[in-house]
């Protein structure tokens, strides 16, 4: 019966999702910020600050937005994980803020670091997954796909547009909504919104501009451009995760994430059975 138990536990705790908070509630440690304009880690206006254990995109020092365009930066890169999260957003849009950035924001994944960025550059080359609030009537889906420097297929059919509607339903107020992305690499990807898949796309790449053909990295003021334009078309299978500014106040809680690459040996004693890509080295032996 104590064998019995024994290995019943060992499978139980080889099942169990150990999902990681990237917020602590407290304070922004473990972030970078990065703000147009600014140089590292100065948080603009307190563009960026904690209350109640949110984060909060908070616009109460601006007196006008031109274009502080903003995103703050987890440390640690990821290839393969589920990220979810809730966001609600509040208030009024902060002046100067253009018309198409009311009730936009929104998560950047397998995103360029904080440090690589130019000066004055607007968004990290990434796959942003959009958040939009509703307008009070009218459509206006969330978990949409946008493209800064990157382009994917959709439905096996390379697309360009730079922002990519999902099917989801329109969320008005300042309700908190629940977004999750299941990133799987450069091979697929998947956003749901309250539980529901709105958008998967597959093989994501850099190229196609900064914003689409129209613009470019050197408009985008993109720093390093020339080695940007030596990976067009290279697979885009890694990288940051950013939480964005864009003149809209906005509410983030319960960010976390669980990684879906790990020791896939099941002699280890951090083997879990639901990875899907294997870290020989990080395998913790019994």
């Amino acid at each position: 019966m104590l064998l019995g138990f024994a290995s019943c536990s060992k499978t139980t705790n080889q099942n169990k999702e150990e999902w990681k908070a990237l917020f602590n509630g407290k304070d922004l440690e473990g972030w970078d910020i990065k703000i147009a304009g600014y140089p590292l880690n100065e948080n603009y206006k307190n563009t960026f600050i904690v209350q109640d254990s949110m984060i909060r995109v908070n616009y109460m020092e601006y007196d006008t937005f031109t274009t502080q365009y903003g995103h703050m930066y987890y440390q640690k890169p990821y290839s393969h994980y589920k990220l979810r999260m809730q966001y609600r957003f509040t208030g009024e849009q902060v002046p100067g803020g253009a018309s198409w950035n009311v009730r936009n924001s929104g998560v950047m994944m397998h995103s360029q670091s904080a440090q690589s960025l130019g000066l004055e550059q607007d968004f990290p080359i990434s796959l942003e997954m959009q958040f939009l609030g509703g307008l009070g009537s009218g459509d206006r889906s969330t978990g949409n796909l946008c493209t800064p420097g990157t382009i994917v297929d959709i439905n096996g059919v390379l697309t360009e547009a730079h922002c990519i509607s999902s099917s989801s339903k329109t969320y008005h107020g300042d309700q908190w909504v629940t977004a999750e992305a299941i990133m799987l690499g450069d091979s697929i990807a998947h956003f749901l919104i309250e539980g529901d898949t709105v958008l998967t796309f597959t093989n994501p790449k850099i190229g196609g501009g900064y914003i689409g053909k129209s613009r470019s990295f050197k408009e985008g003021k993109v720093a390093g451009e020339a080695e940007w334009l030596k990976k067009n078309n290279s697979l885009l299978g890694t990288g940051y995760i950013a939480l964005q500014a864009e003149s809209h106040p906005i509410d983030f809680k319960n960010i976390e994430l669980l990684e879906l690459k790990g020791c896939m040996n099941p002699k280890a004693k951090n083997y879990k059975s639901y990875y899907v890509v294997s870290d020989p080295e990080s395998c913790q032996m019994e």
